[in-house]
């Protein structure tokens, strides 16, 4: 009995703490409307900045604690919200969604360059390990502490909507900003209040987490991240249905350390949140998350087969010049670039096209890879079909699954998927550091391998362009602009979604099969969700509706290392992209939008249809 309540304390406890990161994520969104990726990063960043000065300046605590929590945090909540935020109000989803990835990539990357992840840190408990007793049972300060701390800020959260007229002017503001601002209050002065309070409760759930482990950029990140799950209990509007789902996952994630056996915990505990977040996608009505506009898009000609098998002929041509020119350590990383750019591909039909939002194709990718390796020596052609086969099943039964789903909650499910699949295959079955051999199908040097990936490439290129000329594209198409719209016609959306889930999967999973015979070995970081976030935010800078942008930014994922290397900047690559996506908001196209739009104005000054073969160009998806 007594390990049952020592177990229910630590529940509450943790589950307290998820409870901090949780509100601060309904603040801001019940305020702004806008979901923030970012909000476990601003909690990483703030935990990172208090041991700074608590830790190494040698600041007291007490003032280490209120300089960031009431200067810091709120500060950078309402930086965020002026240059990142304020432009989205009123944008599509999907432009939204993917700036507040650009800021959680962006502070990953300013986070690893100031602090480096070689050295280690923590942060020391508050009141030490000094403990009470509590009927009998041992209750730390930390534990009261949190406890306390949560209990009040519940209370003033409570206070501030109910009773003051900044908190009722934040609720509104969301809700009809016109409406708000012609009552006399400003909604854009709440929203601002409302990031920065948001910013603050982030900082303070990542101060009371990072304790509990070693101070680490991604997984600090992810804890706070867990949030996510309360928030979608709460709907992300209800407080209190939100502290009661935080609290609910503090006692499973509990009673799973106290009860399971230890080689199951292992593999479990770290994904249990993210469990519970996809559990509670499944079943959580979504009748407020979808209100977002869609997007203007702009009528643009579609190229036709022969100009794109002439393109891919040239495409393959100048590969094959390419490859024998330029020096061996540039080739690796052009090789690196065109078999990423299989995956990119995926990420164009299924997002670009459909406009289903993915965080888990390098997931996918990551099951072709295994395939590859695992089946007839790691470099049979049977081994290639099994890397397009497992991911096109895993796709479609993960459409499945998440039928119903659609934009932010299609980025959550997906997600939490591929956070799990880190943890429950690919730390197994590939293990640390990389140990899984993945061999090639056909030409074995490095110049003939570029030639080969190439003509795929191109292939592949031409079949997706095909896919979206003909009726499946159509479909695809009618999906991405309403889907009560293409249900109201009778279009079949279980079919078509399962379809292009399916498809884009196989495309992945060819694409990590190519991946790992370009490495050679391959390992669980080269496959980790954040890599497939990363990836999502670089196609969409580059152009997702395009086949250009999926090259593009496969070959900057590929050569920012090098640039990386010569600033001495070390993720060069996470800063750079995360200011680009923060930026989506004014320029929602990417660089196809900007080239395509300046394309549109020389062939007006012309006198000609504003035509290109470029591809729409445009973030739609929602």
């Amino acid at each position: 009995m007594e390990s049952v309540i020592t177990y229910a304390i630590e529940g509450l406890v943790l589950g307290c703490l998820y409870a901090l990161s949780a509100s601060g994520l309904v603040v801001t969104y019940v305020t702004s409307g806008v979901f923030n990726f970012a909000h476990g990063a601003i909690g990483m960043f703030m935990a990172f900045t208090y041991w700074q000065l608590a830790v190494a300046w040698h600041v007291p605590i007490p003032v280490a604690l209120f300089v960031v929590l009431f200067v810091f945090a709120p500060l950078a909540g309402a930086l965020i919200e002026r240059i990142a935020i304020r432009p989205l109000y009123g944008a599509p989803l999907g432009i939204s969604l993917m700036v507040t990835l650009g800021v959680l990539l962006a502070l990953l990357g300013i986070a690893d360059t100031l602090w480096s992840n070689q050295i280690t840190r923590q942060i020391p408990v508050i009141f030490g390990n000094r403990t009470i007793h509590v009927a009998g049972i041992a209750v730390s300060w930390y534990q009261v502490l949190v406890l306390a701390v949560s209990v009040l800020v519940a209370v003033a959260l409570r206070v501030l909507f109910t009773r003051t007229r900044v908190g009722i002017t934040m609720r509104s503001a969301v809700d009809d900003r016109d409406l708000t601002a012609r009552s006399g209050a400003s909604p854009i002065r709440a929203a601002q209040i409302s990031w920065a309070l948001g910013a603050s409760l982030a900082a303070l759930a990542g101060i009371l987490i990072a304790p509990l482990e070693y101070l680490d950029q991604f997984n600090l990140t992810f804890l706070v991240v867990t949030g996510f799950a309360a928030a979608v209990v709460g709907r992300l509007r209800n407080l209190p249905l939100t502290v009661a789902g935080a609290l609910l996952l503090g006692l499973i994630q509990s009673y799973a350390v106290g009860y399971l056996p230890v080689d199951l915990l292992s593999n479990l505990n770290p994904v249990i949140p993210m469990v519970v977040l996809f559990l509670a996608l499944l079943v959580v009505p979504q009748d407020r998350l979808q209100t977002a506009r869609p997007a203007a898009k702009r009528i643009r000609r579609d190229m036709g087969l022969w100009p794109s098998v002439v393109l891919a002929a040239a495409f393959v041509g100048v590969t094959m010049l390419v490859s024998r020119t330029i020096s061996q350590g540039n080739l690796v990383n052009f090789g690196e670039g065109l078999v990423l750019g299989v995956v990119m591909l995926s990420l164009v039909l299924l997002t670009g096209y459909g406009g289903q939002v993915s965080l888990s194709q390098m997931t996918l990718a990551g099951l072709g890879a295994f395939c590859m390796g695992k089946i007839g020596g790691g470099h049979s052609i049977f081994g290639l079909i099994a890397a397009a086969a497992l991911p096109a099943a895993v796709g479609a039964l993960l459409a499945l699954i998440v039928l119903r789903l659609r934009g932010l909650y299609l980025a959550l499910a997906t997600l939490s998927f591929a956070y799990a699949m880190d943890s429950l295959f690919f730390n197994k079955f590939l293990g640390y550091g990389g140990v899984l051999k993945v061999g090639r199908v056909g030409a074995h040097s490095q110049q003939g391998f570029v030639i080969e990936v190439s003509v795929l490439f191109a292939l592949m290129a031409v079949g997706v362009l095909a896919l979206k000329r003909g009726p499946f594209g159509r479909r695809l198409a009618a999906l991405n602009d309403s889907e009560a719209a293409c249900a109201s016609i009778g279009m079949n959306l279980r079919a078509t979604k399962v379809a292009v889930f399916s498809t884009a999967a196989a495309i992945a999973g060819v694409g990590g099969a190519l991946y790992g015979g370009w490495q050679k070995e391959v390992g669980p970081a080269d496959f980790a969700s954040l890599v497939s976030l990363l990836l999502l935010l670089l196609i969409t800078l580059s152009g997702i509706n395009t086949v250009a942008g999926a090259f593009a930014a496969a070959m900057f994922y590929a050569f920012t290392p090098i640039i990386s290397q010569h600033l001495h900047i070390p993720e060069f690559q996470f800063l750079l992209v995360g200011v680009g996506a923060i930026f989506l908001g004014r320029n929602p196209g990417g660089l196809a939008g900007q080239i395509g739009g300046a394309w549109d104005r020389i062939r007006a000054l012309g006198g000609s249809p504003a035509e290109d073969l470029m591809g729409e160009g445009r973030l739609v998806f929602d």
